[in-house]
């Protein structure tokens, strides 16, 4: 039998129709934006982040939600950081510099007794330094890529670490002084080349350490007020290896603590706004274990500086 319809209901049908082709299921989150919200997950709120908005702007920002990927935005960073009403949306977390480039990078070694032992060595009379190159700097999920001259044998190493970030110049300064021109202290993975840092580099570090991509941070930065009291306690400083932890510190184990650093450093000597400086790195890095780790293309490091989040950077060939 010839089944007939209304003319209202060939119209509700289409309509219905129409609808069903006009809708889209919600998208799920893309890879890149649940990675972002991993790192940011273990983050404090309120911690500051330089991010860039879906539009492209590049901003500094409280983190507000990173489930949702807001921040409030913040003005005045690095001298006068003020936290405005409007939010934005993260469409990507940038290394919280706030000179780009740097205007120095510097580096500091066997600060952690326990590190010290592991490599068979005395612990420094005074803080031991070297300079890193500012354009090694990179953001969280950039890429470390290990550069032709490095990749004859394994040599590339991690290394986590505190860095601190100057919102002010630094000269001659005693210890709590120092402190005061700290904007905040994030995560870093000192990545180095372990041939350079020996014979291949003349015996001096800078040069295996300065590789493009070899200075990755983030990916938030804890405000130095709140820093001083985490540092008090002790905070935790630990990296994996494609998922496996590697390292497990705690400042608590250094031999110089900030404020002897920055003092030091600034003796006769102006530390610039925006001058980056890794203050050493727990037991646990990839040349002392039996076999030694190194990073090969491929591989994902992770850092993570207590509440400032975790610092993840996929590993390639350059």
């Amino acid at each position: 039998m010839l089944r007939t319809f209304s003319p209202l209901a060939v119209r509700t049908r289409a309509a219905g129709r129409a609808l069903l082709a006009g809708y889209h299921a919600p998208a799920a989150p893309c890879a890149e934006h649940a990675r972002m919200i991993s790192s940011l997950s273990s983050a404090s709120m309120g911690n500051l982040l330089r991010f860039r908005t879906p539009q492209g702007q590049t901003l500094w920002g409280s983190l507000e939600s990173a489930e949702a990927m807001q921040a409030r935005v913040v003005e005045g960073v690095p001298q006068s950081p003020t936290p405005t009403e409007r939010l934005e949306s993260i469409a990507q977390v940038l290394a919280p510099i706030p000179v780009d480039p740097a205007p120095a990078v510097i580096i500091m070694g066997l600060n952690y007794r326990s590190h010290a032992a592991e490599t068979g060595k005395a612990l420094p009379r005074f803080p031991v330094f070297a300079f890193k190159n500012p354009a090694s700097v990179i953001g969280p999920e950039e890429t470390i890529l290990i550069p032709k001259v490095a990749r004859e044998k394994p040599e590339v190493d991690f290394e986590a670490e505190l860095a601190i970030v100057l919102a002010r110049a630094v000269t001659n300064a005693p210890p709590d002084a120092a402190l005061d021109a700290v904007l905040g202290v994030t995560g870093a993975n000192d990545v180095s080349a372990r041939r350079w840092q020996g014979k291949k580099g003349g015996g001096q570090w800078s040069r295996a350490k300065s590789f493009n991509t070899f200075c990755p941070l983030g990916p938030t930065l804890i405000p130095m007020g709140r820093a001083k009291d985490l540092l008090s306690q002790g905070m935790r400083v630990r990296s994996w290896v494609n998922g496996t932890a590697m390292q497990d510190g705690n400042t608590s184990d250094m031999e110089f603590q900030l404020g002897q650093i920055l003092s030091y450093l600034s003796e006769g000597t102006t530390l610039l706004p925006g001058t980056i400086i890794l203050t050493g790195t727990p037991p646990g890095v990839g040349y002392v274990r039996d076999p030694p780790v190194y990073l090969q293309p491929g591989d994902k490091v992770e850092i993570e500086l207590e509440q400032a989040g975790r610092l993840s950077n996929p590993v390639d060939a350059s």
